[in-house]
């Protein structure tokens, strides 16, 4: 037998108009009498608003309490969200009101949208993720190896008519990428070495192998560090420049009036910058070891007393030749990379600031992690060269 809720209060004066919720037991049944006046204006007031805040916050949602609306005198939406919002967007499974009021609630509750839980991306999500990016990975492929070949073909046109070749940009590449990045290379080298002289001098002394330093400074500075050290300097320095120098004729339209005049962009902008890049590396890594040997040997004479004359002598015992055509060897290889690198991301450029910036910061960030990349691959390709039995 159902139980009828309490009588409706009689009607409130004009000084207990604020809403209000009142807890009731009757006949066996906990009841939630909601009174008063649920309108923005009746709640303006902070005490208003603060008083039936905390009435709601004694009135547990998630119970088997019955609610009894009826004694509401005014109900507009802002009351009526309020109320939702405190059954949790659930209707109540008892409730007793006006029809006036249930017209109200039921537009809340018909616009109000319950904010999706968030699961996680299902495998079919993840499978449609590597299907949408597959393809795109595969035209990157094909447009750097279309890049290469074009490369590949402007090379043989310059061997072929060497009169006719970009001469004049590829002095001026070499010389920005070359000749102006000496001074930031060798002094970042020159800490390196000391850095690595003084924590190595603190290990070999504990054994008495001080003498060793040479060959662990020779050897990792010449064969891995100073190659990959220049070519991460390089690539944040000259793989960003030769991205925003392209990007910025996408943007100004140089680009395609270049192709309205017939000028190949591969020929005279992508060309010029690989190989000034080509045979400008070989000669930073070297000057970057160096630097970083001559470091090492001046920290290595302060902390182990060994003088910069044995350091000379004894160095071309510890490292043979082949160390250094092999770190020339790949520092070439990471000149041509940075730049087809930075040459890609440039053409790609749209013509829009936003998309220039994101264009040179995958260049640089592209470009540092490839050198690593092959860095790591010529050391397990070359692990037999260059190191004595």
């Amino acid at each position: 037998m159902p139980i009828d809720p309490p009588s409706p209060a009689t009607a409130p004066d004009a000084a207990s108009v604020q809403p209000r919720v009142e807890e009731h037991d009757h006949e066996g049944a906990h009841w939630a009498i909601a009174s008063g006046r649920w309108t923005a204006l009746a709640m303006s007031s902070p005490s208003a608003w603060e008083s039936v805040s905390q009435d709601l916050e004694c009135v547990p949602a998630q119970d088997d309490r019955r609610w009894d609306l009826r004694p509401i005198e005014q109900l507009d939406h802002i009351g009526a969200q309020l109320l939702w919002n405190h059954w949790q967007k659930a209707w109540p499974p008892h409730l007793e009101m006006d029809s006036q009021h249930k017209a109200v609630l039921d537009q809340v509750a018909l616009y109000t949208c319950t904010a999706p839980v968030d699961t996680g991306p299902t495998l079919a999500d993840r499978f449609k993720a590597f299907v949408h990016n597959g393809p795109r990975m595969m035209f990157v492929a094909r447009d750097f190896l279309r890049l290469i070949g074009q490369l590949t073909l402007d090379v043989g046109k310059l061997i072929r008519a060497p009169h006719r070749g970009p001469w004049r940009d590829f002095s001026g590449q070499l010389y920005q990428f070359g000749t102006t990045a000496l001074p930031i290379t060798a002094l970042v080298g020159l800490l390196i070495g000391i850095v690595l002289a003084y924590l190595t001098s603190q290990q070999l002394r504990q054994y008495g192998a001080e003498t060793f330093i040479v060959n662990i400074l020779g050897l990792s500075l010449i064969r891995e560090l100073g190659p990959v050290l220049a070519a991460v300097l390089i690539a944040g320095r000259s793989g960003s420049a030769i991205t925003a120098q392209i990007g910025v004729m996408r943007v100004t339209e140089e680009l395609d009036a270049m192709r309205v005049m017939g000028i190949p962009h591969g020929f005279r902008l992508v060309m010029p910058r690989v190989l000034a890049l080509a045979i400008a590396m070989p000669l930073i890594s070297m000057w970057t070891s160096m630097a970083a040997l001559f470091g090492g040997m001046i920290a290595a004479d302060l902390s182990l007393d060994i003088s910069p004359s044995y350091f000379l002598s004894a160095l071309p015992r510890a490292v043979p030749l082949s160390n250094l055509w092999l770190a020339m060897s790949k520092s070439a290889v990471f000149g041509i990379l940075i730049a087809l690198i930075g040459c890609y991301f440039g053409m790609k450029v749209k013509p829009n600031t936003e998309s220039l910036g994101r264009g040179t910061t995958s260049s640089v960030v592209t470009s540092i992690t490839i050198v690593i990349l092959v860095d790591a691959l010529f050391a397990v390709l070359f692990r037999g060269v260059g190191l004595r039995a």
